[in-house]
C-alpha cells in the first residue's frame, strides 16, 4: 500500500500530461490529415513557407501549385501545406 502511495504523484503527473498534451495533439493531427485528404484542384492554399497559390494538379505525395501574377508553378510536398484558405467548388 505504501508503494502505491509513493507512486500516486507520478501517476497523477502522467495523467495530466496525457490530458493536456497528447490528446490535443492527436486531434490536431487528425484534423490536418483530413484537410490534406480533402484537397481538390482549384483550392487555394498557404504553404508553410508562406506561399499562397492555387492547386492545379494533385498526386499522391505532392501537388503542383500555381502562384503569383506570372502564374509560376511550384512542385511541393503535401506536407508542406500549412492551411487551405478557401475551397472553390468545381462546377460539374
Amino acid at each position: 500500500m505504501q508503494g502505491f502511495v509513493q507512486l500516486l504523484p507520478l501517476i497523477v503527473v502522467f495523467v495530466v500530461f496525457y490530458a493536456f498534451l497528447i490528446i490535443p495533439e492527436r486531434k490536431r493531427k487528425k484534423k490536418y490529415d483530413e484537410m490534406l485528404n480533402n484537397l481538390k484542384v482549384n483550392d487555394e492554399i498557404l504553404t508553410k513557407g508562406g506561399i499562397i497559390g492555387k492547386i492545379i494538379n494533385l498526386k499522391d505525395d505532392y501537388i503542383i501549385l500555381e502562384s503569383g501574377p506570372d502564374k509560376s508553378r511550384l512542385k511541393i510536398s503535401k506536407h508542406g501545406i500549412a492551411n487551405a484558405l478557401n475551397k472553390k467548388e468545381e462546377n460539374k
